[in-house]
């Protein structure tokens, strides 16, 4: 079953990826249109924006654990699924600096400074500005074995996004709590004795 699924994935076109990752952003540009948000629109899509770029960093860190688990191969699409994540936070960013900031410089300073999950977001942001500057051949080539280093950022800026959100909320809703615990559980999987763990005999390592 895996075998064949892998098959089918090989002859998936990653441009497939991108076109499925453009379909929540239409969304939300079709309920902005149609008066489909809620009563504060500019949160409605800062939020949907930052859920989006979580939900598919989640995705990129699922890729390595689901091949080393089940042998379900999906590191083609790695690259694409971390690229439309930044996509997806640089929406975020801009929604707030546009949409909620009015581009008021000074106030956003204040506004960072006062609030200090939107640092943890700022923070995640650096990173993954990062990953996705050096997510090409020429900076793999360029950098060497410091391009696995670099690229090893993915870990913190997710634990920082998850909390970016969790407190921007500043409530404990459970389907936060359930991203951000998910989180966790991928990164606990790149613990030097979980890494081993397998569900498929043979399958015991996997690059990344």
């Amino acid at each position: 079953m895996i075998q064949r699924l892998n098959g089918w994935l090989r002859r998936l076109p990653v441009w497939a990826v991108w076109l499925g990752g453009m379909i929540p952003l239409a969304l939300l540009v079709w309920d902005t249109l149609a008066g489909g948000l809620g009563v504060d629109p500019v949160r409605d899509i800062e939020h949907r924006l930052g859920r989006t770029a979580l939900y598919f960093l989640l995705a990129t860190l699922a890729v390595t654990p689901l091949l080393r688990l089940t042998r379900l191969n999906l590191m083609r699409f790695r690259q694409a699924l971390g690229l439309i994540c930044f996509a997806y936070v640089g929406c975020h960013l801009l929604a707030w600096v546009v949409f909620d900031m009015g581009f008021l410089w000074a106030q956003m300073l204040r506004d960072i400074v006062k609030r200090p999950y939107l640092v943890f977001g700022m923070l995640a942001f650096a990173m993954l500005l990062a990953l996705a500057v050096t997510s090409n051949r020429f900076s793999i080539r360029r950098m060497g074995r410091n391009w696995r280093r670099l690229h090893r950022l993915i870990y913190p800026a997710a634990l920082l996004a998850a909390i970016h959100w969790l407190w921007a909320l500043k409530v404990w809703e459970s389907w936060p709590l359930m991203i951000l615990g998910a989180i966790l559980l991928l990164l606990s999987l790149r613990l030097p004795g979980l890494a081993r763990i397998s569900l498929v005999p043979g399958l015991s390592r996997s690059r990344g």
